[in-house]
């Protein structure tokens, strides 16, 4: 649920996956998104459906005139995706590790604070954010930055 207090900063956070382009769009609008960050590596596969970077990025602004950005910086890399798709790893690892790649990549200092003031979402794939890096990029940004709020739209 988003914050009513103006100085925390309300990420949304949403997987394309098990949802239809009226119902993604749609959540999309109701949380009033002005900023979709694609953080996911690839962002081609034709799996992706509606999803795929240049569709997206399509309907997005004729949709909701909304902006897409892709930020490779947010997402895992393959090796790492890759060893939990395969079960190489358990989830706590996973975990562990792209919170060690994100204060490498220092994720906190590449993102423009100020701009995540206006409505953004987080795209990943991931149906729920259980399971999902997106939710890990708005934990870790609230232990750098604090007053960080995350809405996961579902």
């Amino acid at each position: 649920m988003p914050s009513n207090d103006p100085e925390k900063i309300d990420i949304y956070t949403i997987g394309f996956t098990k949802k239809d382009a009226e119902a993604f769009f749609h959540l999309l609008e109701e949380a009033k998104i002005e900023r979709l960050i694609d953080t996911r590596i690839n962002n081609r596969s034709q799996l992706s459906g509606f999803a795929k970077r240049d569709d997206l990025e399509f309907f997005l602004d004729e949709l909701l005139d909304a902006d897409y950005v892709h930020d490779t910086d947010l997402a895992p890399t393959k090796e790492l995706l890759n060893e939990w798709r395969d079960d190489e790893i358990t989830w706590n690892e996973y975990e562990g590790r792209f919170e060690q790649l994100m204060a490498e990549r220092e994720i906190e200092k590449s993102l423009d604070q100020s701009q995540l003031h206006e409505p953004t979402v987080l795209l990943c794939s991931e149906n729920k954010p259980d399971y999902c890096h997106r939710r890990l990029i708005v934990e870790y940004l609230d232990k750098k930055w604090g007053d960080v709020n995350g809405v996961h739209l579902r």
